[in-house]
């Protein structure tokens, strides 16, 4: 199966499902990921989002963000925190009808592909990947590093073998020699980084306009029936990042947000401070949701079209951004 069918069958379902539902406002399902550590988590652990919703919040683990989607378009979860921008844009561009909420995270340094170290390959001889065999998994963040950075190096995708794999399927694969290459993040890529190098740092992937950012999403449908939820969750979001930026916190949230994560201490540290998490005013100004992450997902689309991942790219993606929750829970 080539890599756009398989792509392509991954989102088909969701796309299908996307007329599904919204919850009612009693009870809630929030997807994230484990080996992930954000804010946020010291305020679920807490109770805080149940407390100030007052609603029920149930937290579902996912592997990648393209899961997260199918989950949304079925019904069964109805916010995603973390999700990246390309499952975001890979499920719009299908069709479902998906809103951008947030700007979760931003994270150059914790999304890469790592060659294994027996092939002794760096940026210097990228060229030499021809032909290799990469656990990607498709339609993520992950992904769309890894088109970009191989068209970079002049490497021919359809010379490579490509096997999709959620990262920690990637990162066993790479230590046992079953691939070359991994591409992933968090816990997965540490793992990864035992067997290997990347082969660009995140400044360098930045240089080359490889941005990599997670959003808050969900149904439009949900969103549309239940604004003023979505808000407060969003401020409850926002606050803890808000907390989580006074070094005078780190030794209260750190250890809880960790034992969250299903991660030690000094791997939860190393993670999460490789992480920016933009304020409020931030993430409404015209870098972000002003306007930049519009741009950015237009181009995410035409570099999955143009690598024949998917089939064609939305006119736009202006639609798929919501600002109004958002903008509200600033004004709470």
């Amino acid at each position: 199966m080539s890599m756009k069918s398989k792509l392509m069958s991954a989102v088909a379902g969701a796309a299908f499902l996307a007329g599904a539902g919204a919850a009612s406002a009693e009870e809630i399902t929030v997807a994230y990921f484990l080996e992930w550590p954000m804010p946020f988590q010291y305020a679920k652990e807490m109770g805080t989002y149940d407390k100030e919703m007052g609603v029920k919040v149930n937290w579902r683990a996912f592997d990648t963000g393209t899961a997260m989607s199918a989950a949304m378009a079925s019904g069964d979860v109805h916010l995603s925190v973390s999700q990246g921008v390309p499952p975001f844009v890979v499920a719009t561009s299908a069709g479902q009808d998906l809103q951008t909420l947030d700007v979760a995270v931003s994270y150059a340094d914790n999304d890469n592909c790592v060659v294994a170290s027996a092939l002794e390959i760096d940026k210097t001889n990228a060229a030499e990947l021809a032909g290799k065999k990469v656990a990607v998994p498709l339609g993520t963040a992950a992904h769309y590093g890894f088109l970009k950075q191989m068209n970079h190096f002049g490497v021919d995708i359809a010379s490579m073998d490509v096997v999709n794999m959620a990262p920690p399927e990637g990162a066993a694969a790479i230590a046992q020699g079953a691939v070359d290459m991994f591409c992933g993040w968090g816990g997965s890529l540490r793992r990864a980084l035992e067997h290997g190098n990347v082969l660009l740092t995140g400044a360098e992937k930045e240089e080359l306009g490889i941005l990599v950012f997670d959003v808050t999403s969900g149904p439009a449908a949900f969103v549309a029936e239940n604004p003023d939820l979505v808000a407060k969750f969003l401020k409850v979001t926002a606050d803890a990042n808000a907390m989580w930026a006074d070094p005078a916190n780190r030794d209260t949230m750190l250890p809880v947000i960790a034992k969250d994560s299903g991660m030690d201490l000094e791997a939860t540290a190393a993670t999460i401070d490789t992480f920016v998490f933009p304020t409020v005013e931030a993430q409404l100004s015209a870098k972000w949701l002003g306007g930049g992450a519009q741009e950015f997902m237009k181009g995410v689309a035409e570099v999955f079209v143009e690598a024949g991942s998917i089939d064609s790219a939305l006119a736009t993606y202006e639609n798929n951004v919501n600002t109004g929750p958002l903008a509200a829970a600033n004004g709470m």
